[in-house]
């Protein structure tokens, strides 16, 4: 009867025991999913709006990149999988710049899901064209062309001209008067047919031109920016500012902490614009032989000169004239190294390094970062550093 006691004590202790262990079980998951529901989950592309939302966000964000290790952003698509995972997420922050063909595509599939869209490049100025050394000097090439082919075409026509004025002549001499009426009449009626055709002509070219001029609008506002707005420190102060502007927007309780930490990213992204700036300025040389034309943004803020090979997309491969030029220009500039993107390969490139007898670089574009990138914790202000370092050892190599 003792020992029935004793075993009934026991069992309700242990009772008590699991009973509290449940509940203490119950009030961890709760917590968790309390803390989950706190921080924003955010997906990203190009490694630095990944790295700019990480330092703004801190602890109150969980970010992701979207992009594989070491991707060409300009031919990435996602999966099914990873679009899933954008429409549940807080934010998608993409640039908006042209480079992440698929998210443009992606914002009509997500405008009913409640993930926030967010460009980041709305409102930065971007540039247009190439800002290419040898696009600019090919373009020259071509306007030259064009003129002596159109003073060849003046030649030709005044030839011509000569030659009927010829046969008009001969004609005015060998014919009677009551045949030279006749042919008068008949002249003055092509005349009149010629001039109405000439003008039918006119207002077809004008349609024509008209037709050209719409087409290249559409183009010069649909994808004829530069992309690579990122490489510029002080236009990533704004990528960096709408990124804080939208984390405000979904937390606004949390307005100040993001506020010090984008101002803490603001000082480093200026004081990284200062290094480039005297790095350019202390060179013996200011043009860099690259394998695409990723840096248009340093021409523009610091006054390099790129000679590139592919154009703002890998995609975009050089004309057997455009390599010609590719390979006289560099020889007139005396150019010594050839500079490769981390996480792209060109055949076209390499044959060219080879032809120069140029050394290879590495210039780091930040679109993606690589494995080895992640297990060095490597960052925008780190790679950066390392490419300041690539282009010294470019623009002082003569």
């Amino acid at each position: 009867m003792k020992l029935k006691a004793i075993l009934f004590v026991f069992i309700l202790a242990l009772s008590t025991f699991l009973a509290g262990c449940s509940n203490g079980t119950s009030g961890d998951a709760e917590a968790e999913e309390s803390n989950k529901k706190d921080t924003l989950t955010v997906y990203t592309t190009i490694f630095p709006l990944e790295n700019f939302a990480s330092l703004i966000g801190g602890d109150k964000v969980e970010v992701k990149s979207v992009y594989p290790p070491n991707i060409d952003a300009h031919t990435y698509e996602p999966t099914v999988k990873t679009m899933v995972d954008i429409a549940s997420a807080d934010l998608f922050i993409y640039t908006g710049a042209g480079i992440e063909g698929f998210a443009d595509k992606a914002e009509e599939t997500l405008k009913n899901e409640q993930v926030k869209i967010v460009k980041a490049a709305e409102g930065v100025e971007l540039l247009t064209g190439t800002h290419d050394h040898n696009h600019e000097h090919i373009e020259g090439e071509d306007e030259h062309d064009h003129e002596h082919e159109h003073a060849e075409g003046e030649d030709e026509h005044d030839h011509e001209h000569e030659h009927a004025e010829g046969e008009d002549e001969h004609d005015h001499e060998h014919e009677h008067a009551e045949g030279e009426e006749e042919h008068n009449h008949d002249h003055e009626h092509a005349e009149g047919e010629e001039e109405h055709n000439h003008e039918h002509e006119h207002a077809e070219g004008e349609e024509e031109h008209s037709h050209e001029h719409e087409d290249g609008e559409e183009h010069h506002h649909h994808g004829d920016y530069d992309p690579h707005v990122w490489l510029d420190p002080i236009r990533s102060i704004e990528l960096a500012e709408n990124i804080k502007n939208a984390f405000i927007e979904i937390s606004p309780d949390d307005k100040d902490f993001f506020e010090a930490n984008f101002n803490d990213l603001k000082e480093r992204l200026e004081a990284l614009d200062q290094t480039f700036s005297d790095t350019v300025n202390q060179a013996s040389s200011k043009e860099i032989l690259v394998s695409h034309a990723a840096y248009g943004y340093w021409v523009d803020r610091y006054g390099i000169e790129q000679i590139s090979i592919s154009g703002l997309s890998t995609t975009q491969e050089p004309s057997q004239q455009q390599l010609t030029n590719i390979i006289e220009l560099s020889k007139e500039h005396q150019i010594k190294y050839l500079i490769f993107d981390q996480n792209v390969s060109s055949k076209v490139a390499e044959v060219i390094r080879v032809e120069l007898g140029a050394e290879p670089l590495t210039l780091h574009n930040l679109e993606s970062v690589s494995e080895e990138d992640i297990e060095a914790n490597q960052d925008y202000f780190t790679l950066m550093e390392k490419n300041i370092e690539t282009l010294r050892t470019a623009l002082n190599g003569k």
